[in-house]
């Protein structure tokens, strides 16, 4: 199977479950009309996180690792009239063309967005007392993932559902003695997730428009 292959079937499914959005696909044009890396999720992906937020009926949403907003604008779509996402954005590039992006999809009363290091604004939530979250999306660098998992248990409560991006890497984690540090990031995230006994976890692996990745997905217990 090829990537082209992944990407038809994407479309595919796209092109059958979703109905045509113009505001999402002008928040992609944006997005590389800005510079951003090509990073975000894709479709099919933000669909998921959408229906997790929706199946889990959260209110109350952390995203680590904004890029230009796309993923939280799936997120945000999914919360009811009183919930809110608050998102953290290292690069003020990238969090510019996200606020631009988030009043383009009329979804800015409901996001916060934080701008900094992710390891300073979760430290400032904490000491706000601004948890328990809902659901945790945590899609930034990746050698920090335990760093991230750490704090996300932090501002958690049981049932608590936190999703990890990125933690296939083309299925070099089951690589032992690799030195990448997004691999060795990914496989942090497992050992975190698989030696927590208050999360119960799995993963899923996928491919398409962004090749062969996956999620990994935990709740707290």
């Amino acid at each position: 199977m090829s990537t082209k292959t992944w990407t038809a079937v994407d479309n595919y499914i796209v092109s059958s479950l979703f109905e045509a959005d113009p505001v999402l696909d002008a928040v992609l044009a944006a997005n590389r009309d800005n510079g951003l890396p090509a990073i975000d999720v894709s479709a099919a992906q933000g669909k998921l996180l959408s229906l997790l937020v929706r199946i889990g009926s959260a209110k109350n949403v952390l995203e680590i690792g904004t890029l230009g907003g796309y993923s939280t604008i799936w997120m945000a779509r999914a919360l009811p009239m009183d919930g809110k996402i608050v998102t953290l954005e290292l690069d003020p590039h990238h969090a510019k063309v996200a606020r631009s992006n988030f009043e383009r999809a009329g979804v800015w009363d409901q996001v916060e967005l934080r701008v900094g290091p992710a390891l300073e604004s979760l430290a400032a939530l904490s000491a706000e007392n601004a948890g328990p979250f809902d659901l945790i999306f945590i899609d930034a660098d990746k050698p920090n993932n335990p760093n991230y998992l750490s704090w996300a248990m932090r501002l958690s409560r049981p049932g608590t559902v936190i999703v990890c991006d990125n933690v296939i890497r083309d299925g070099d984690v089951v690589n032992e003695d690799g030195r990448d540090a997004n691999v060795e990031g990914a496989r942090a995230a497992f050992s975190f997730i698989g030696g927590d006994k208050r999360l119960d976890g799995t993963a899923i692996q996928t491919v398409g428009a962004k090749g062969y990745d996956g999620f990994a997905i935990a709740v707290v217990s």
